[in-house]
């Protein structure tokens, strides 16, 4: 019996599908079992990269780490195992930037098999009990927010702040780490804080603290949060049944240029170097992220597909009440990040300056000049002046 262990996240998005399509590989393939385990959403973000190829054989993994899995060397390039035209088609049957978002340094580290972005949800039935619509652009946001703290929220745990930051200046027409020896312009940078503190004074008390899966719970358990207008978005509570309310989504407010700019999100699946049965592996990976499974199986078993012929699928649209028909826009004009070797890093240190500004430990300039100093800090440590 051939036994292989894999890593995901925990959350009926990032867990339920891999089991899914382990317990049906298996029915094809009964002298392999693939054992899938799972780690909190913070962890998700934390792993070393080493550690994960030393004690699985597929991991699933966000493509910030792309670059340290490059470095490291503990992980199949799949572009060396598999067909170019079987890569060619996973290009072409992905959402947005989705499939290349895990190519680095001339490599393709893993397949798309899940992707997301920020998006807009919201309890259609209590915008409409007070007479509210949908917030196309900022000014629409807060003037929603004047209903009560806390109808319009969004999650600001560090993290997740920063994330609002950078699809605040993507959605104002000026991404980060698009300019030499700054993180983005100056006046850029202080719209995006100020639209930033202005998001937190509408939101709930409890927003600082909560990631987007805490935001999407509470929607749908209380009727607290009427609208957040940025979040990595999770097809599962738009789906019937899935909690006591349902969700909608839809594109993110716009800054005069459209949904355009939200932070990618998503994950790929990599495969170790460290382990033997490198061909069962490859094979269960490229089924998983093939066109049929991911229509098919994956959505099916609450899987967020990264295929966009998933995302248009009239099924799978059914299942999650046109989720996907309705965030699409916003996934194929969504932002990239870096995916240098100490991104990762380096976020997780920009998040803390972030989180200083919103406590109110920094001004707006101190936490810009503080993260264009982070910025020369990692371009030096790492030699990468492209941040690819």
């Amino acid at each position: 019996m051939i036994r292989l262990r894999g890593m995901t996240w925990k959350h009926d998005r990032g867990l339920a599908p891999m089991i899914a399509t382990a317990a049906r590989f298996h029915k094809s393939h009964p002298d392999v079992v693939i054992e899938w385990e799972a780690r909190s959403l913070s962890e998700f973000g934390e792993a070393p990269v080493e550690s994960l190829a030393e004690q699985y054989n597929l991991v699933v993994l966000d493509h910030p780490y792309m670059g340290a899995l490059a470095r490291a060397d503990c992980f199949l390039p799949l572009d060396e195992h598999l067909p170019a035209a079987q890569i060619a088609g996973f290009a072409r049957n992905t959402t947005g930037s989705s499939h290349a978002s895990y190519e680095y340094d001339g490599h393709l580290w893993a397949l798309a098999i899940d992707a997301a972005a920020q998006v807009a949800g919201y309890r259609a039935d209590l915008l409409e009990r007070e007479g509210a619509g949908l917030p196309q652009t900022w000014d629409d946001v807060f003037e929603l927010a004047r209903v009560r703290i806390g109808f319009v929220s969004l999650p600001l745990w560090p993290l997740d702040s920063l994330m609002c930051f950078f699809t605040l200046c993507a959605n104002a027409g000026d991404p980060a780490f698009a300019s030499e020896g700054i993180l983005v312009s100056r006046e850029t940078g202080q719209y995006a804080l100020d639209l930033l503190r202005c998001l937190r004074d509408c939101s709930a008390p409890e927003a600082r603290s909560e990631n987007p899966i805490a935001v999407w719970e509470r929607m749908s358990a209380t009727d607290q949060i009427a609208y957040c207008p940025l979040a990595f978005g999770y097809s599962n509570y738009a789906r019937p049944g899935y909690r006591s309310r349902a969700l909608s989504f839809g594109a993110i407010p716009s800054a005069g240029r459209g949904p355009v700019g939200a932070t990618l999100g998503g994950a790929g699946l990599a495969i170790s170097a460290r382990w033997p049965h490198r061909d069962i592996a490859l094979e269960y990976a490229t089924w998983v992220a093939g066109a049929d499974c991911q229509r098919t199986l994956y959505v099916q078993s609450g899987g967020q597909p990264a295929a966009r012929s998933a995302w248009t699928d009239d099924a799978a649209n059914a299942l999650a009440a046109g989720y996907f028909r309705a965030t699409l826009p916003v996934l194929e004009q969504a932002w990239l990040r870096p995916r240098f070797a100490g991104f990762v890093a380096c976020q997780n240190r920009a998040a803390q300056i972030i989180k200083d500004f919103l406590s109110d430990k920094r001004t707006s300039c101190e936490a810009l000049d503080e993260l264009d100093r982070l910025l020369r800090v990692c371009r030096v440590a790492h030699s990468n002046p492209r941040l690819a």
